[in-house]
């Protein structure tokens, strides 16, 4: 018996099969055929044979733009099909199970890898926004700024952050999210670079800022668009919380080695550093998106789509012409006539308000108020976003199994953000009131209040994949404009009041617990996650 070995290069994956027959089944193995579903046009089958050498007659190859069919030969030998690659260790011959893969996420699903490098991205993306939180206090002591001034400093990124949502939104259904995504990783990345050398003009710092803010606005558009294209309603939660959960791992990273590289090489040195990464991230995701992108643009039509998920992309069939008209076919009217709609944009406004003051101003709060140095105070801004990271992913799989279940998406995504609502709130009440609490204390009750509001993730961030994949981005963007205003408001706001009352029960919780309470009733009473049907029509 001759052994043969069919090698693919540049293919899907393919699992080892072994088509044997004998002269007694001659007759049912005749007309045995295989597929195999290439995910490049160029790529090419070899047949070898481990005993003798050259390519076996006797298999009849059917040319097709995507399949390739091969029938087994007639002369009862035993045929190896082995999906391998020689450019990753598949050597000289032999099966593929010998050989170590390289890169080990080689055979992952297209979306684990799209939504891994997402989150990647997003971690930077936090590590460049809280920054600046620990950098104010050297900074402001070095240029002689007050609390109002550092206020507007911080506030500033907000303003970018405001203006790029829409926008986002909008080139990330036309152009689609992966490429939105790299142009405001980048985007974002050199304009954090260039801060130190604005720091001593202050219209040029702002300017900086605003840079920084508007690469990251577009970015939660361009994951929501690669979210609702790719990922089923069953594994929505855990795939919006891996990503975005993103956010608290990068605010972990920046709070952890701010402190250490302030006090060894400078302030200036957070900021180089943390741009360096997201300019790195942009020519790894080059890469990856390289080899990816016929596959996203393709897969739809292939039996692999049943099992990543309806990944689509038409930012390669779309030019500038079509971009006016486009804009115009947006049933904005309707978006608005919908009452989830409001629900969700005051929902993120109340949300926003008090993640938005405590990122920037719980370092200042710990230092100033709890009588910590800078290092203790940037360990301690470190204990919500850590806690953030458990109870995301706890929340994240509770969600997704009360909706396997079948319990109603509506009643899980209300039970999610009441609960990232009312926790902080109460934590901040508890925090306000002058109880005689050590600093300790005050620090273990925010930690368990701010991670607590990370249900969110699975509340509201899904209600606009839920409600409408097609329009999810541009939804984001809506409500992600009106929740960038605390970032610009409440910012500056929480300084001034700070200067004013010099109280941060006043400036910090306060604002942030009444929004806490009204979104809450509002979410409840007017939230929705039934898919709507939005139409220029209505």
């Amino acid at each position: 018996m001759t052994n043969f070995t069919l090698r693919s290069e540049k293919w899907c994956k393919i699992p080892q099969y072994s088509i044997s027959k004998s002269h007694h089944h001659h007759h049912k193995l005749q007309s045995s055929r295989l597929h195999l579903f290439s995910l490049n046009p160029n790529s090419k089958l070899r047949i070898r044979s481990e005993r003798g050498s050259g390519v076996k007659t006797g298999l009849r190859v059917s040319e097709s733009d995507k399949t390739k069919s091969i029938s087994p030969s007639s002369s009862g030998e035993e045929i190896q099909l082995v999906g391998d690659d020689n450019k990753n260790g598949g050597g000289s011959g032999g099966d593929e199970g010998l050989h170590l893969k390289w890169p080990p996420w080689k055979d992952l699903p297209l979306r684990y890898k799209l939504i891994g490098t997402t989150s990647l991205a997003f971690v930077i993306c936090n590590m460049d926004k809280v920054n600046l939180s620990i950098a104010i206090i050297p900074m402001s002591h070095q240029f002689g700024w007050n609390s109002s001034t550092a206020g507007l400093v911080q506030s500033s990124f907000f303003w970018g952050y405001a203006l790029s949502q829409l926008p986002g939104g909008w080139l990330a259904k036309l152009f689609g999210g992966r490429k939105v995504l790299e142009v405001g990783v980048l985007m974002w990345s050199l304009a954090t670079i260039c801060v130190p050398f604005a720091a001593g003009f202050m219209p040029a710092l702002v300017l900086s800022r605003i840079l920084v803010g508007i690469g990251e606005g577009v970015s939660p558009s361009a994951a929501t668009d690669l979210i609702a294209r790719s990922i089923p309603i069953e594994e929505r939660s855990r795939a919006v919380a891996f990503v975005f959960g993103g956010l608290s791992v990068g605010s972990v990273a920046g709070l952890i080695l701010a402190p250490p590289l302030i006090q060894t090489y400078g302030w200036e040195s957070v900021f180089y550093l943390f741009g360096f990464f997201g300019v790195v991230w942009c020519f790894g995701f080059q890469f990856i998106e390289g080899q990816s992108a016929f596959a996203v643009e393709n897969i739809t039509r292939t039996p692999q789509s049943i099992a990543s998920g309806p990944v689509t992309s038409n930012s390669s069939t779309k030019s500038w012409k079509d971009v006016g008209s486009s804009l115009k076919d947006v049933p904005w009217k309707s978006f608005f006539k919908s009452e989830a709609v409001w629900a969700m944009t005051y929902a993120h406004f109340c949300g926003s308000w008090g993640h938005y003051t405590c990122l920037s101003w719980l370092p200042t709060y710990f230092s100033e108020e709890l009588d910590l140095n800078l290092t203790e105070a940037a360990w301690v801004s470190v204990l919500p976003p850590l806690a953030s990271i458990l109870v995301t992913s706890v929340a994240s799989q509770v969600a997704d199994n009360l909706i396997s279940s079948g319990v109603e998406t509506t009643t899980v995504r209300k039970i999610c953000q009441t609960i990232a609502f009312l926790s902080p709130a109460l934590c901040m009440t508890l925090s306000s009131v002058d109880l005689g609490l050590p600093p300790w204390e005050v620090v273990a009750i925010l930690t368990s209040g701010l991670a607590l509001s990370s249900f969110a993730l699975s509340g509201l961030y899904c209600t606009h994949q839920d409600i409408s994949p097609e329009y999810a981005s541009i939804l984001l963007g809506i409500t992600n404009t009106v929740g960038a205003v605390p970032g610009i408001v409440g910012v500056a706001l929480t300084g001034y009041l700070l200067d004013s009352t010099h109280s941060w029960s006043m400036s910090l919780f306060a604002p942030s617990i009444f929004f806490y309470l009204t979104g809450t009733a509002v979410w409840l009473r007017y939230a929705s996650s039934k898919p709507q049907k939005f139409s220029k029509s209505d």
